[in-house]
């Protein structure tokens, strides 16, 4: 990837998402940011005692660099890796499974499903010191444009900190959560940014058996944390032909060893088979046996580099044909990291409009939509966000002009998992401003943590309205659940019909949905939609059976829930949900939507509650303490598990959640001359009903 911004980024081992973990202000400039990165990988002041925070882990193959590392970076050797001696492993554990889904009929008639596929290479944050488990501060790239994706690689790695990356687990549960799989990175750079040859070679080495030890533990590593393959990128330059051939057996090892496990491979368009790097922005004779050679598959996708061409596009495509696979195993990257939406990218080369898609693509740093705004609020990123993946009208099923930016929306086709009963969504994006439990505040400090993500909807927005527009957001005022809600606001004429999830929901005589709004402004009438059958083609209208939910009884801070009975609809399938809303009077509306629920209307049990909450480790300064707490898996299931603190006044204060059975804290404060802090863990599922809690204390010192 020779573009040298990226390289500079990548060289000082952090790229632009460091600068929310580090402390840069929302003014920040883009190098300010990734200079941040290059000089500070100190805990951010006033935390709580440093030493116990959990990170993503990174190594190298074996061999360390020279000298010392820089503050805050630790050198490992992934050969010398085991679970056993992992002290942050319960912390970077992903433990939910990827999902099923399916490709519903598109809601715009330029989208395609079977043909090109989207894989996003994403810088979540620093090489060293990125978050476990989320951080507090809602600026972060909370992607949730997941129903486009196919692949998420997780990107970084750099020569000064370590070149072989482990997603975090936050970002692997909130991608298997929507069917999405996460790779991890094996970055081996050039030699003018630090790469050294020795690299190369020891992650192809064999032991004296013949076998390659570093495959062998790649694939562990990716078991042991629960995500789904490797991205892997050699970049160092200097090799021979030898090396190359090594390199080729090195990913037929690492392929025959994951396949087994679900795990898939992509390697990227640099070292060809002289084993000299030169990118050739196609699939061609220097570089397909590392795609497929006389044996058969070696990697299941490559990545092409930027330099391609429509004539090397269309070349590379002809030739995965002839080789017997799929010319959509090919992503064409695109550079986004500077420009987002205003890259000049010569679309028809990938995904025309008039004939078949010729390849797939993949978006390098699309975290553009966040890293590029002066307002890094969170309605303020989801709404540039919106518009990268969706386009100019932010509508799906009713896209702007093109104008120079082919939205991945309207090319195409979402996906969703949203198979199975319970399903419930309360519209959290995995961070905010503060925590909402049944409408109130529980928490008035940001965080972010993917893992506590909602399945939203696919397509944001499809509106059917034939007067004016109102607009549709996610907004971070005010939740029921969570982070954020689902708030429609607008001077409406007629009826607004808001298409929400696309479903394969099997409908029994006692299920029911359930709506929890709030209602701001005007006299709105609301229905919900349950579509038993799909349009008769793409960019067709969404065939909705209308029905008038009853009142509830009155919650917390002006919401209401509202129920309706689907017995009319048993035996039949759920294809897709939806709310109309009519204005009294052609008023002003704004309406928030703060969960939707389709369940069976049986009697509900409560999930069974964790056990052994333990306080592992922690470390006290001035009345505050970092802690390090874990405890056992609830029976059943379970969505997630969050952990509070029951104050001396009786109230109860949200400190996080998690799904796994760790969670590190780096700031709990005393209240008062309490003597101890009492926490509470609950299990909670997929309706968001909540445990009984497991307890315990910190004594303090």
């Amino acid at each position: 990837m020779a573009l040298p911004s990226r390289r500079g980024v990548l060289a000082a081992g952090a790229g632009a998402g460091a600068a929310a973990l580090l402390g840069v202000t929302g003014t920040a400039t883009r190098a300010q940011a990734a200079q941040a990165a290059r000089v500070s990988t100190a805990p951010v002041p006033g935390a709580a005692p440093a030493g116990l925070a959990p990170y993503a882990s990174y190594w190298f193959p074996d061999t360390l660099p020279q000298g010392a590392p820089g503050p805050g970076i630790t050198w490992r050797s992934l050969r010398q890796w085991t679970p056993e001696s992992d002290p942050d492993l319960a912390h970077n554990t992903a433990t939910v499974p990827l999902a099923p889904r399916f490709t519903p009929v598109p809601a715009n008639a330029g989208a395609r499903g079977g043909q090109a596929r989207i894989s996003s290479l994403v810088s979540f944050g620093p090489t060293a010191q990125n978050p476990s488990q989320g951080s507090a501060t809602a600026d972060h790239y909370a992607l949730t444009h997941w129903a486009y994706l196919d692949e998420l690689v997780f990107w970084g790695g750099s020569s000064g900190e370590g070149i072989v990356l482990a997603p975090n687990a936050p970002v692997i549960d909130a991608a298997h959560r929507n069917g999405v799989p996460v790779l991890g990175n094996v970055f081996l750079p050039p030699v003018a940014y630090g790469g050294d040859l020795q690299w190369t070679r020891d992650l192809v080495q064999r032991d004296s058996a013949g076998r390659f030890p570093i495959a062998e533990k790649l694939v562990q590593v990716a078991r042991t944390y629960g995500f789904d393959g490797w991205f892997v990128n050699a970049e160092t330059d200097g090799g021979d032909g030898s090396l190359a051939s090594r390199m080729r057996e090195f990913l037929r090892a690492l392929r025959a060893a994951g396949a087994p496990h679900g795990l898939r491979i992509t390697w990227y368009d640099a070292m060809n088979s002289t084993g000299r790097v030169g990118w050739q922005g196609a699939l061609n004779q220097l570089n397909q046996e590392f795609f497929e050679d006389r044996a058969g598959r070696v990697s299941d996708t490559v990545f092409v580099d930027f330099r391609w061409t429509p004539q090397s596009l269309a070349a590379s495509g002809a030739l995965a044909d002839r080789l017997g696979r799929s010319r959509h195993e090919l992503w064409a990257a695109l550079d986004v990291e500077s420009n987002g939406w205003n890259s000049g990218v010569h679309w028809d080369a990938v995904i025309p409009r008039d004939r078949d898609h010729v390849t797939s693509f993949g978006f390098y740093r699309p975290e553009w939509t966040r890293n590029h705004l002066t307002d890094r609020s969170p309605g303020a990123f989801h709404r540039a966000d919106d518009r990268f993946w969706t386009g100019e009208s932010l509508d799906p099923a009713h896209p702007a002009p093109e104008r120079g930016w082919r939205a991945p929306a309207t090319a195409v086709a979402d996906r969703s998992t949203a198979t199975a009963l319970p399903f419930a969504c309360a519209f959290n994006t995995g961070h905010g401003e503060r925590w909402y439990q049944d409408g109130e505040v529980t928490s008035d400090a940001p965080w972010n943590h993917l893992g506590l993500q909602d399945r939203l909807p696919g397509r944001r927005w499809a509106v059917d309205c034939a007067g004016p527009r109102p607009s549709v957001t996610l907004d971070f005022a005010k939740a029921w659940r969570g982070g954020s809600s689902l708030l429609v606001a607008g001077a409406l004429t007629a009826p607004a019909v808001v298409g929400l999830h696309c479903t394969r929901l099997p409908l029994t005589r006692s299920a029911v949905l359930e709506l929890v709004h709030a209602t701001e402004e005007g006299t709105p009438g609301i229905e919900v939609g349950v579509a038993t059958r799909e349009p008769a083609a793409a960019g067709e209208p969404v065939p909705y059976t209308w029905l008038k939910p009853r009142a509830g009884a009155s919650g917390r801070a002006s919401w209401h829930t509202s129920r309706v009975g689907l017995s009319a609809l048993a035996g039949r399938t759920a294809y897709g949900l939806a709310v109309r809303i009519t204005a009294g009077g052609n008023s002003a509306v704004a309406w928030r939507l703060g969960a939707l629920a389709v369940r069976d209307g049986t009697a509900r049990r409560r999930p069974t509650a964790p056990e052994a909450l333990t306080v592992d480790a922690s470390a006290q300064q001035d009345g505050e303490a970092a802690v390090r707490l874990s405890w056992r898996r609830a029976a059943g299931p379970v969505r997630h598990y969050e952990l509070q603190r029951l104050l001396p006044d009786g109230t109860r204060r949200f400190l996080g959640g998690t799904c796994g059975t760790a969670l590190y804290l780096p700031a709990v404060s005393r209240a008062g001359r309490e003597p101890a802090a009492v926490f509470e863990v609950r299990a909670v599922d997929e309706l968001y009903a909540a445990s009984a809690p497991a307890g315990t204390t910190l004594t303090w010192t």
